[in-house]
């Protein structure tokens, strides 16, 4: 499948803004499955300076100062992603999560793809004990590693209510999980801490999912959003799977990537620092359109 994705982020400040220095993680990846044809970020105003570099995930980051004063920002991102993804291996046939959680606290290696990097707390998901406990009961001794986790991404689909009004990107993740309700952030955070209780290395992953209007309706421009879900480390020969708590499905040709870390904070789409004072209001646009 290929995509043509287009993000449209717009702040509005009720100030004059004199300087900002942003960090953008707008621009898709490759990874397993996915091949970036194109993609590009159209800023205004137009930045004094423009960088781009790939972090230590493998995740692109544009840096970008703008010296000119300005009171609305718009970014806009476009790009083209054809995605095959392989099938995913037999979730039964996977080894048994003891010992997955071996071999990761034995890993040796800090390459960027290591296991060790997803196995510890991290500042958005950080380990609960009754998160842990709720994920345990997915993993009784023995159990397929794959399996454990589908069945952890089914409860946690079947018991958190989607609630765009419940929670805020500084929710923190104990509050997600007494309240049961969140969104998509909160769902991958709360899988994430409990795979990572267990001793189970699990990543953030931040991208897109194609949407189908229902049958008869038009597709509202705009009207797609950003997505996010989990990765969890299988083994050496089959590395990271993703997994969709939100939707309680795995990482498909419906799923776009757009960068991997250890929880939001990794991959935020837009941080930095402004100069200047007053309010301001955002406005995101997203579309993600089939085109072959």
């Amino acid at each position: 499948m290929i995509y043509d994705i287009r993000h449209v982020t717009t702040y509005t400040y009720s100030g004059e803004m004199t300087y900002a220095l942003c960090a953008l993680r707008l621009l898709p990846r490759d990874a397993r499955g996915q091949k970036v044809a194109s993609a590009e970020l159209v800023i205004d105003p137009q930045p004094a300076r423009y960088e781009e570099r790939i972090c230590f995930f493998g995740n692109r980051v544009v840096m970008a100062t703008l010296a000119t004063a300005h009171r609305k920002l718009r970014v806009e991102a476009r790009a083209r992603v054809s995605v095959a993804r392989p099938a995913p291996p037999d979730a039964e046939t996977t080894p048994p999560w003891e010992d997955l959680r071996d071999a990761a606290f034995a890993c040796d290696s800090l390459a960027p793809d290591s296991p060790a990097h997803m196995l510890h707390a991290s500042k958005l998901a950080p380990i609960q004990t009754s998160v842990t406990a709720y994920a345990r009961q997915s993993f009784p001794a023995g159990r397929p590693t794959l399996a454990g986790a589908i069945d952890l991404m089914r409860r946690i689909r079947a018991d958190f209510a989607y609630d765009p009004k419940a929670t805020l990107v500084t929710t923190p993740l104990e509050e997600a999980f007494a309240a049961r309700r969140g969104v998509c952030q909160d769902f991958a955070h709360v899988m994430i801490a409990g795979l990572r209780g267990l001793g189970l290395p699990a990543a953030y992953v931040s991208g897109y999912l194609r949407t189908i209007p229902p049958p008869g309706k038009k597709r509202l421009e705009g009207a797609d959003a950003s997505h996010a879900w989990v990765a969890l480390w299988c083994g050496p020969d089959i590395g990271f799977i993703g997994l969709d708590p939100t939707n309680a499905i795995l990482e498909g040709d419906d799923h776009i990537v757009l960068a991997i870390g250890r929880d939001y904070a990794d991959v935020a789409p837009i941080g930095g620092v402004l100069l200047g004072a007053g309010d301001q209001r955002i406005d995101v646009a997203v579309d993600v359109i089939p085109v072959g």
